[in-house]
């Protein structure tokens, strides 16, 4: 049944959580739930957590950006600090993703709340602007060709509830007993179907993904990063959005985000044990040839793949001079190497550089 105007959306906790019992649910569901729970483990294994948010979010935001065709490359990314100096819109976009998901991930840790005030926060630090939800008609989602796929809800009020709706069944108001990846799925088509912002409702979508994890505690930081499955099966993931409106195929749209966490993990632990192993490697390569060895120096390194004299004044509270004496030792040393690019002097930890465009779905024919 194809949704139009003057239509309401099946409120979730009207579904029969029976209806997601199926034997093939539950094989995949059990695969997912057991590599979360290792990834959850493997990441807390990494001393300073810091290291994965500021690293495997940028990757987050980089392959959730890509599914709008928002393009940037890693050294783009990497050279760059703060979206408001960036040079290019792709990339401020997606230095505005890492920044939107990391808030949204320390008022969703800090309350154990995912709440519409939060989904709105996180859109417009997106957007960089405040339209909040939609209030005027004429939203609609085309194909490339300009026909007509999906028209969400066009009244304001409706919107308005529709989300009230949606906050509650993420908070089990009223009780829906079903696993929690399995809500997960049923929350973000929800979110999507609502499509309840004038821009940015894709990008929302996915980092409400990750947010609904860290809320039920199945991850402790927002490493879990969907959008690589996502952008490697794309016509999949819009093929069965629409067939749960069209035909009511929640089974399968189910059975494809439970590939996504259980795939996604999997390539995440193998990057967070390689970031653990480099790590160690690095500190020991440090702490034996430099005196000014220190665990600051380390973070700053692993922060920053690409980091620069100002990201080593800044965060270890030294002149220029040391930050410079500093880095050029590392490129001496070959723990670095040094790049100019237009004015400035860039030090890459090219094994981390290396290890993290791993799996990228942008290298792959």
């Amino acid at each position: 049944m194809h949704i139009g105007p003057g239509m309401t959306l099946q409120a979730l906790h009207t579904l029969s959580p029976d209806r997601f019992d199926t034997a093939p649910i539950l094989k995949r569901l059990n695969t997912a739930s057991r590599s979360l729970a290792e990834l959850k483990g493997v990441a807390a294994s990494i001393p300073n957590q810091a290291i994965l948010i500021n690293t495997l979010t940028l990757q987050e935001a980089r392959d959730s950006s890509a599914i709008e065709n928002i393009v940037t490359t890693q050294d783009d990314l990497y050279r760059e600090d703060d979206p408001a100096t960036a040079s290019g819109s792709a990339i401020k976009e997606v230095l505005r993703y890492r920044q939107a998901l990391q808030a949204g991930f320390e008022r969703v840790s800090s309350t154990g709340l995912l709440t519409l005030n939060t989904l709105l926060d996180v859109q417009q630090q997106l957007e960089s602007n405040r339209a909040g939800l939609r209030k005027l008609p004429g939203t609609a989602l085309r194909d490339n060709a300009g026909r007509l796929v999906y028209e969400p809800p066009q009244d304001a009020r409706e919107v308005a509830r529709l989300m009230g709706e949606l906050e509650r069944f993420i908070h089990d108001e009223p009780p829906f007993q079903a696993d929690p990846l399995v809500k997960m799925a049923l929350v973000h088509h929800q979110f999507e179907s609502i499509h309840p912002f004038y821009d940015g409702n894709g990008r929302t979508g996915r980092i409400l993904n990750v947010l609904y994890l860290v809320k039920e505690g199945l991850l402790d930081i927002p490493v879990l990063y969907l959008s690589r499955h996502i952008v490697r099966t794309k016509p999949d993931y819009y093929r069965l959005l629409q067939a749960v409106r069209d035909e009511d195929c929640w089974e399968e749209w189910v059975l494809y985000m439970l590939d996504a966490v259980a795939n996604t993990a999997r390539e995440t632990i193998d990057t967070v044990v390689a970031i653990r192993e480099l790590l160690l490697t690095i500190k020991q390569q440090v702490r034996s040839g430099h005196k000014f060895y220190s665990q600051d120096l380390i973070n700053n390194l692993f922060n920053h793949p690409y980091t620069r004299v100002e990201f080593v004044q800044r965060e270890l509270g030294v002149s220029r001079i040391t930050a410079t004496k500093y880095l050029d030792a590392l490129a001496a040393d070959k723990v670095l190497d040094k790049v100019r690019v237009g004015r400035n002097n860039y030090y890459i930890n090219r094994r981390l550089f290396e290890l993290l465009q791993r799996n990228d779905p942008n290298n792959e024919a």
